[in-house]
């Protein structure tokens, strides 16, 4: 399959949104080249400000700008985006509703041998505990060219979760992003698969794996953390009666905390999480990282087979 990094994506997308739209002002914390605004930089240069390494200022600046009804896209690493500029991002640009669109790459454990420090596996929960709000995670290339133009066509604040490495393009020409929507990638009666960001490629290849058993998955991926398909999420356990969560994050406050507040909710299930299992990342290769931390096809798989014999216990009783 082709690949393509999400944050490739981003810089395509914003090299051809700044050559439409005189609104849009890009900031970077002294990390371009990395986060790919420099795509953006080369064809606007009057519309880009690098803010040096200075995330709390790179945030406020952000807030000044939409202030003044520019649309700002501010971008560094999630861990710093998030971690580090955290109060501004609440106080100066959330709370006050501003139209910032934060769009941070080198998220997850597979930000590499930059090891530890920089490995953001807090962001997803941080972010979306916000009000006002919106977190988008997409899946590959063309889903992220399409959720950063949906971001800067709406009004309010936008979390946008990247990566840094190559992931697989699953979507064509033919799809169709919506904010606040889930996409069915695989339909099954078995187990419901609800995966975000690069764990919707690796949960395809464990649906395929699970198909060999005999085992129908029904895949979701959502890329729309906040607002949550719900019904989606709900219409799927109600059918399959139990479920798997997979996502590039810690499994305390990202996807799968969400998934198991809207199944409490709408309809109770057996759940399983594959995630990081609230331990800090590490440095190595990002294919060795995500064997580390268990976030592959065969966790899934086995993650699967642990909630349908839970199904079954439970139906026993």
């Amino acid at each position: 399959m082709e690949q393509i990094a999400t944050r490739d994506a981003y810089g395509q997308a914003l090299k051809e949104l700044g050559l439409e739209n005189d609104n849009i002002v890009v900031l970077d914390a002294d990390l371009s080249k990395s986060t790919k605004t420099a795509d953006f930089q080369k064809v606007r240069p009057e519309h880009f400000i690098n803010v040096g390494i200075a995330e709390q200022n790179l945030m406020g600046i952000a807030a000044g700008i939409a202030a003044t009804g520019r649309i700002p896209f501010a971008s560094s690493f999630a861990m710093f985006a998030t971690g580090r500029a955290f109060e501004i991002v609440r106080n100066s640009i959330a709370y006050p509703r501003l139209n910032v669109k934060i769009v941070a790459t080198h998220s997850g454990v597979t930000v590499g041998e930059d090891g530890g420090s920089h490995a953001a596996i807090e962001d997803i929960s941080l972010m979306r505990s916000v009000p006002n709000m919106t977190v988008l995670v997409p899946a590959d290339g063309p889903e992220t060219m399409q959720a950063i133009r949906k971001a800067a066509a709406m009004d309010g604040p936008v979390y946008i979760r990247l990566g840094r490495s190559k992931v697989p393009v699953i979507y064509g020409d033919d799809y169709v992003f919506e904010i606040g929507k889930a996409s069915r990638l695989r339909e099954g009666k078995d187990v419901s698969l609800f995966a975000t960001g690069i764990m919707v490629s690796v949960a395809m290849e464990a649906a395929a794996l699970l198909a060999e058993e005999g085992i129908e998955a029904d895949l979701w991926n959502i890329s729309s953390i906040k607002p949550l398909d719900e019904a989606a999420i709900a219409g799927s356990l109600k059918k399959t009666g139990c479920g798997v969560s997979a996502e590039e994050h810690n499994i305390y406050g990202g996807l799968g905390s969400a998934v198991a507040e809207t199944a409490g909710k709408l309809a109770p299930a057996p759940l399983e999480q594959v995630g990081v299992r609230d331990v800090f990342g590490e440095s190595g290769s990002p294919s060795e990282l995500l064997v580390k931390f268990g976030l592959t096809p065969d966790a899934i798989v086995q993650a699967a087979k642990k909630a349908i014999a839970r199904k079954q216990t439970v139906a026993e009783r």
